[in-house]
């Protein structure tokens, strides 16, 4: 009977399998034209999958070896079980094979099932909680119905006629794990995300996030570019529709696991967002419907049900229901903890700016002091609003160089609009004081140096974010420098990593663009900075999100610490989990409410050190953390260590200025 039903079994279920996945790809290909090497990126699965997607799983082992488990049985027990009982081609060696396989299968499923007593709330439950079984179902049955095809079972030990009931009771329980594997896989069960998550890696927006030539995972985070000047492309995504068919099919690979969930600051403080939540409203969306079988938890002070759409509809309604609410969109810190963490490599950030750019830029609805901030931008070139013209009066006592006078010089220090802040003044002014006393060759552009975008491409304005790089990039394009320095990430990452795109000068190829805490341990490494005995208190360090996560500086911050004879003491969250101050993507001016302050959370991780000194390397964390009320701790830029502990270098050991690097060097020839 078994030989009979299993092939017919398992060949409807890949019959149904294969017309859902016509099914789910109308789906995505409902998105904007994207192009992709179809060819390559299917080539590229294996080590993508095998490499790139276990880096992250692999940051907590019991998962990651269960995952193995679970997964590399079931891929190798399907194609066995389509070859032994679907074609018939038994024989004791892929008997054996099969046997092996569906056991790693299912002893990684009752690893799955001890995580599913007892799930932590940022697991999404509902079906989700059904997939143990299915699990079992399928290694169990596809394991006793090859026993006979070893010689463990006679062979005709199901075929009797009084054996006909147990026969059925298999052929139901592998039709079961059938259903889940096959069907499911692609008609929007649990296992959705094996086969979505596939092609997610194939087809990836950011192919270049994947392994390097060195073995590396490579990083990706600057934002795409809108073609402003194509009339026919939208302004941002309106509907799912708007989206690009392959970041449809991210969204669609959620495996709902809440990583994502566990490190959103918003999400952590009770603002109206859980990342999570937002890529499956995307998915229901795209497919149409309501998020009324969501089985995870809501967004914070939003009720699951109340939020439904369609793929030509608005996912932000002007009234009635939408998919999403203005609100969830604002609240985003854009600090790429969701991105860093999650094991499928959906791009939430890209999603929630590619939203706000239609919301700014067709309805003008930036919140609060949104459209103010932008006024500013577009009238004054800075988001304060203040006179362009007095950029450098608090330095108007240090004598700086300046760009238009001098032409060429090996560093060009980028001052940001920390230029107009009392607070971040110190920083900058300690800065110069470092560079002076290493003798770096420095200037600054003083006026001609505008906003660098950051804040209003974050808020959705790339217009205005375009018109600034442009500008700026022309400026730059003047001078001959072999590198920008700059104390602020946030312009370290928009010189970097975004300006390149706007068809001016490639900055990555024709000079570097360094943060002030990489300069400065380059500078002591080398020999030009000497400093006294650190006799302070005890110090954390407070990583960055646009240092950190977003450009993978972790190390030369806790360097300079280092140099300067302070042992660190680390926060629970810190690298690239480090908690955001809450400063980032034009949060503190959307100013979405919740139940605490995301600052405040993040000096009661410092509390928790029992560190009496913050060191940090952004002006906008030292704001953020500085507005903490009875804050445990004094918030320092590294810049102002550094600066309060130089000491004179000996005279033999000060740098020979015959032997400093022209103005005209290339980057690799220069040492600092």
């Amino acid at each position: 009977m078994l030989e009979t039903l299993l092939p017919i079994l398992i060949f409807t279920a890949l019959a149904l399998a294969a017309i859902g996945a016509v099914r789910r790809i109308r789906l995505w290909r409902q998105g904007r034209p994207s192009p992709v090497n179809f060819f390559k990126g299917l080539a590229a699965v294996p080590r993508r999958y095998l490499v790139d997607l276990h880096h992250v799983v692999g940051r907590d082992k019991m998962i990651s070896n269960t995952h193995v488990a679970t997964a590399g049985g079931f891929v190798a027990a399907a194609v066995l079980m389509i070859l032994v009982h679907g074609l018939g081609l038994a024989s004791p060696i892929l008997g054996g094979l099969l046997l092996l396989a569906s056991t790693s299968m299912f002893i990684g499923s009752l690893f799955v099932a001890r995580r599913r007593i007892n799930p932590p709330a940022r697991l999404s439950k509902g079906p989700w909680m059904r997939l143990p079984k299915s699990l079992m179902a399928f290694s169990l049955g596809v394991f006793l119905i090859t026993l006979p095809t070893v010689g463990l079972l006679p062979e005709g030990l199901l075929e009797g006629s009084g054996s006909w009931l147990l026969a059925l009771v298999l052929a139901g329980v592998v039709a079961w794990g059938l259903g889940e594997m096959f069907f499911g896989m692609t008609w929007g069960g649990p296992m959705k995300h094996a086969f979505a998550g596939a092609l997610h890696l194939a087809f990836h927006r950011r192919a270049e996030r994947f392994s390097t030539k060195n073995g590396g995972v490579g990083r990706s985070t600057g934002l795409k570019a809108l073609d402003l000047e194509d009339e026919a492309a939208p302004l941002g995504v309106e509907k799912p529709a708007d989206f690009t068919w392959n970041q449809l099919l991210g969204f669609d690979a959620c495996v709902q696991c809440g990583r994502c969930e566990a490190v959103c600051p918003a999400f952590a403080a009770g603002q109206p967002l859980n990342p999570k939540k937002l890529i499956q409203d995307m998915v229901v969306g795209m497919a149409g419907g309501s998020d009324a079988a969501y089985a995870g938890s809501p967004y914070p002070g939003k009720p699951v049900g109340e939020h439904a759409g369609s793929p030509h509809g608005p996912i932000v309604a002007l009234q009635g229901k939408a998919l999403v609410d203005a609100d969830t969109l604002w609240s985003c810190t854009t600090c790429r903890a969701c991105v860093e963490e999650c094991p499928m490599m959906i791009e939430h950030v890209d999603a929630i700016v590619d939203m706000r750019r239609h919301l700014t830029l067709e309805r003008g609805k930036t919140p609060n002091k949104g459209a103010e901030v932008l006024d500013n931008l577009i009238a004054t070139d800075n988001p304060g609003g203040f006179d362009p013209g007095s950029r450098l009066n608090w330095a108007a006592d240090l004598d700086l160089p300046l760009m238009a006078d001098i032409k060429q010089v090996d560093v060009l220090l980028w001052l940001g609009d920390g230029a107009f802040d009392m607070r971040n003044q110190r920083t900058l002014r300690a800065l110069i004081k470092v560079l002076k006393a290493a003798e770096v060759d420095f200037a600054v552009l003083g006026n001609e140096e505008r906003d660098s975008g950051d804040v209003a491409r974050r808020l959705g304005d790339e217009a205005t974010f375009q018109s600034l790089a442009k500008r700026n990039i022309a400026t730059l394009s003047k001078y001959q420098f072999l590198q920008i320095v700059t104390c602020d990430p946030h312009s370290f990452h928009v010189l970097g990593n975004e300006y390149g795109e706007l068809g001016g000068p490639d900055v990555n190829a024709n000079y570097k663009v360094r943060h002030h805490s990489t300069f400065i341990a380059e500078l002591f490494e080398a020999g030009r900075l000497s400093f006294a005995p650190w006799k302070g208190g005890s110090v954390t360090y407070h990583d960055p999100c646009y240092l950190g996560r977003y450009n993978g500086e972790f190390e030369a911050p806790r360097n300079v610490l280092k140099a300067l004879g302070i042992e660190v003491k680390e926060m629970e969250r810190s690298g690239f989990r480090s908690r955001c101050c809450g400063g980032g993507g034009g949060a503190p001016i959307t100013d979405i409410p919740g139940k605490q302050r995301i600052p405040d959370m993040r000096m009661n991780d410092v509390k928790e050190t029992g560190a009496e000194l913050v060191a940090v390397g952004c002006p906008q964390c030292t704001a953020m953390l500085e507005g903490v009320v009875d804050a445990s701790a004094e918030v320092r830029d590294i810049a102002e260590l550094v600066a309060d502990a130089l000491v004179e270098r000996p005279a033999a050991d000060a740098p020979d200025a015959s032997r400093r690097p022209a103005a005209n060097a290339t980057a690799e020839e220069v040492t600092v």
